[in-house]
């Protein structure tokens, strides 16, 4: 086994975006720990702190004073004996229509951006929220009238908050540089707003509760562009079950409905940034996309 002390800080880096992207969440200690020896002097020195206690009682009372007999049978005494108090649960939102019912209510009542991030930081209806360790919301330029939409955050998402961090992100930057465009003049966000652990698909009960918050995103920054990024994006906004490399290249119209009216955003579906650094061979489907992205901008 390879000790920390002679890896390099590059080393420990790539190790550390390994055990992230694996769904690792808590760092043990290097040297073993034994639960059970710990819990048993624990135990013990409870013990004797009772002990301890009774007989400084016994000792305290005078010896005229009556002392209840140790026969008596105290088990059906409510009185006798206080019930430890359950350890509390954590909190976990069931994915029903109640819940999809509340996060359509919080998406429609924001009115910006800024209402709808803090909407969502607060909303505790779905699972995804419960176990992410941040909201991974919108960044960019919300009135640049460009949005990149991709499927979920991932670990280096859920540790900065950002959306797209991480080599994901660095290989989504040089996309949109290869056609001229970075974070600045784009808005760059996910379908699912929160990381499901060990980054899993979500459910589709998950999927349907986190659906008012990306339509919601959509009517208030009124893009009149979108790429959409990877296989779950594509089959949220439609359906199916199509692969990226049967969606890639075509535009649709998408359209989403808001508190009053709709709005329809024409949208051309590409490879994830993931599908090109897992298969390189790919660059070259994404760069006929993006040239036809850039081309539908410039009219």
């Amino acid at each position: 086994m390879i000790s920390s002390d002679s890896m390099s800080p590059a080393e420990l880096a790539a190790l550390l975006h390994f055990h992230a992207e694996a769904g690792v969440e808590w760092l043990l200690e290097d040297d073993p720990v034994d639960r059970f020896a710990q819990f048993a002097q624990a135990k013990a020195v409870r013990g004797n702190t009772g002990s301890q206690a009774v007989q400084k009682t016994q000792i305290s009372t005078p010896d005229d004073t009556p002392r209840p007999s140790t026969n008596r049978d105290t088990s059906g005494s409510s009185g006798s004996r206080m019930a430890p108090a359950p350890a509390p649960f954590p909190q976990m939102a069931i994915p029903d229509e109640q819940a999809i019912a509340e996060a359509r209510f919080a998406a429609e009542s924001a009115r910006s951006l800024s209402e709808l991030k803090s909407a969502m930081e607060v909303f505790s209806g779905c699972n995804l929220r419960n176990s992410a360790r941040n909201t991974v919301f919108a960044d960019g330029n919300p009135s640049s009238g460009i949005m990149v939409i991709g499927p979920m955050p991932n670990g280096d998402d859920d540790r900065d908050g950002v959306p797209f961090s991480g080599k994901q992100g660095q290989m989504l930057d040089r996309m949109l540089a290869a056609i001229g465009l970075d974070r600045t003049s784009v808005l760059i966000t996910n379908v699912i707003p929160w990381r499901p652990p060990g980054n899993r698909v979500p459910s589709p009960r998950e999927t349907d509760i986190c659906r008012p918050f990306i339509e919601r995103q959509i009517v208030l920054a009124e893009p009149r562009h979108l790429l959409i990024l990877g296989n779950f994006a594509g089959r949220f906004f439609f359906g199916g079950s199509d692969t990226i490399h049967h969606m890639r290249g075509e535009w649709r119209d998408i359209s989403v409905a808001g508190p009053v009216g709709g709005l329809t955003v024409p949208a051309l579906f590409t490879l994830h940034p993931q599908d090109l650094m897992s298969a390189p061979a790919s660059k070259r489907l994404a760069w006929q996309d993006l040239l036809a992205f850039r081309a539908r901008l410039r009219g």
